[in-house]
Formats: structure tokens, sequence, C-alpha cells
């Protein structure tokens, strides 16, 4: 289903009924859209169900509809703080997921929603953010009175949000899009767009209070929906490393790490990922990989050993929970910032 975690189905959905599956999340990863990458940080995986985990259980203490139905540890279904390993397998409940048909890059959302009926994954990403960092989409999008900020020009620094700013993009395209919110209702089928924000604002809001109790900065990161009969539930996985973007004492904990350290030791890779995007846009063709010239090489051991602890010694801080035998959060930063 994804290129990081494997999808497994037990009793598919159906028109009238969400069914049953799981999620087994890998140590693979993938930076700028490429999908699996030559290489694998160890323990992500079991890192990324923990905190995706325990982030469902604090959703579901709060009144939130998710798809979640706990961690699964030899076949048996339990709650994460029941489990005697870290996981690496998530149990959930399943929805449709009609085909999309494109010519190019024009994508046919109404045979979509003719399928999908009132049992579909919305074929949306809703994005939320709290602070605007340098470098962000954002900035070379709108302008910061689009979001009732009092300034006419981004400014050279961090951006930190008074209220969180929510976006919509695509989910299914060959390359997301972001839309305004008419394009997004348009998109979302019965779904309410409005609610799919409130949903998303609530996720944050929760995610946001956990991180501060770890110490953690909650900068942003999405979620996606299912709606089945009438409700909308959060689904795929919320707030981890992969999902969102965490910061400690100014430093991130987030593949954003991994991205950057891609940019500054592989640039002509980055370059044509770039290049390749923008001619598949222009020749309105949809698999732009096909027009990468250049191909991602393997990271160094010692690369890879500081992104497994920075998964590792970051989950356990977000949950407050010894998932797993990880250097303390300091030394783990402390290596991040010296690749």
């Amino acid at each position: 289903m994804t290129s990081v975690k494997e999808f497994r189905i037990e009793e598919p959905a159906t028109a009238d009924e969400l069914g049953r599956g799981a999620f087994v999340f890998t140590d693979d990863y993938s930076v700028f859209d490429w999908g699996k990458m030559p290489d694998t940080i160890a323990n992500k995986g079991a890192s990324l169900c923990s905190m995706g985990a325990f982030n469902f259980e604090l959703l579901e203490d709060e009144g939130i509809p998710t798809h979640y139905r706990g961690v699964v540890r030899n076949g048996d279904t339990l709650r994460l703080r029941d489990a005697d390993q870290p996981p690496w397998e998530m149990a959930i409940d399943l929805t449709q997921v009609p085909d999309l048909p494109h010519e190019g890059r024009d994508y046919d959302y109404e045979s979509f929603h003719a399928e999908a009926g009132s049992n579909y994954l919305v074929p949306l990403e809703i994005v939320f953010r709290n602070r605007v960092p340098v470098g962000s989409s954002l900035r070379s999008r709108t302008d910061p009175a689009d979001h009732g900020l009092d300034r006419d020009e981004w400014p050279e620094g961090v951006v930190d949000l008074e209220e969180p700013i929510v976006e919509f993009s695509t989910k299914f395209e060959e390359s997301d899009r972001y839309l305004t919110h008419a394009e997004a209702d348009d998109i979302a089928g019965r779904a309410d767009v409005d609610e799919l924000e409130r949903t998303a604002r609530e996720v944050n809001r929760v995610v946001t209070e956990q991180a501060e109790s770890g110490g953690l900065t909650h900068e942003d990161g999405k979620i996606e929906c299912l709606y089945f009969d009438g409700e909308i539930r959060v689904a795929d996985v919320v707030g981890t490393f992969d999902e969102n973007r965490f910061s400690y004492e100014g430093t991130q904990i987030s593949k954003e790490v991994i991205r950057q350290y891609h940019k500054r030791t592989q640039p002509d890779w980055v370059a044509s990922v770039t290049e390749a995007k923008e001619r598949a846009k222009a020749e309105n063709v949809a698999d732009w990989k096909s027009l990468c010239e250049v191909q991602p090489e393997p990271l160094d051991d010692d690369v890879l050993a500081v992104a497994s602890d920075l998964y590792t010694a970051g989950a356990n801080a977000y949950t407050d929970l010894e998932l797993f035998d990880a250097p303390p959060l300091d030394p783990a930063i402390g290596a991040v910032s010296r690749l």
C-alpha cells in the first residue's frame, strides 16, 4: 500500500461494511516522494507503529473516532501499554479505496465517488501547521496576509503561529497538489470538508499537547480520514516522525533530518527529482519518476545508526514509555547535529 509499510487484508470492506486488516511497519523509508529508498533504518518501523498506536489511543480517549483496533503481538490484538515489546503490526478497520482514473494529470473524481458510495478513504490529506519554517512551500504559495498575519512578506526566520493553518492536498495523484477550500470540498465527496478541518485541528491539539509533555515542539503534520455511514474517522497513522515534524531544542526529530542530509550529500539526485517533477507537470505526465535521470545512493552505516537512535529515542520521549533500548534524547540529537 505504501513504500514504508505493508498492508494485510483479513476481511475486505464492502459498500455497506468496514473490513478488517493490519498495517505491518517496515524499516524502509522514503524522502522526496521517491518511494522505497535503497537502504533501511533499524527499528524505524517499530517506533512508528508504537507512536501511531499511542496517538490513536489518545484520540479515542478524547472521543475522536478512528480506524484503530490495537497493536498485534503473538496473534493477539491489545493496547500498546499491554504489549511486552514494541509492536510492528497495527490492527485496523478497512474502508474502500476505489481506483482514481486519470488521463495524464487530469483525474476523474466523479468515477471515484460513484464507486465509493458511503464507505471510502477520503482522497485528501489534511495538513496542519503550527509554525512556518524557512523553506516551507507555504512561503512560495501564499502571503502572510492570506493567513491573517500582519506582515507583507515572510520573514527570514521561523514564524510561530498563534492559530494553526490547515490546508488540503490531494492524496492519490502522482504528484500532490494543494487545493482551495472549494476544490477540497468537491474532491471530498460526501465527507464534509469543514468537519475534516475540525477533525484535523483536534488531532493537532492532542499531538501538540502530548509533544509538549515530552519536551518536544510539534511543528506540523497531516491526517487522512475515512468516511463511513455519515461519520468521519481518522485513518492511516497519526503523529509519527514520518507524518509530522517535531523538534527538540531547535533540532528536527523527523525524517526531515534524512531529507536535509540527502540535500547536502546527494544534490544531483535531489535536483534531478525536482527537474523531473517540473517536466512531468509541463508535459502533463503523471509518472514523474520515469523522467528522473539520477538514482539515490545508499547511506553510510553511521548515518543510518544516527537515524535509528533518533527514531527510537524520540519515540521514548514522546510516549514517556521505555519502549526501546535507546540513548537519551540529548545525545541522540547531538549526533544528528554532527552529521
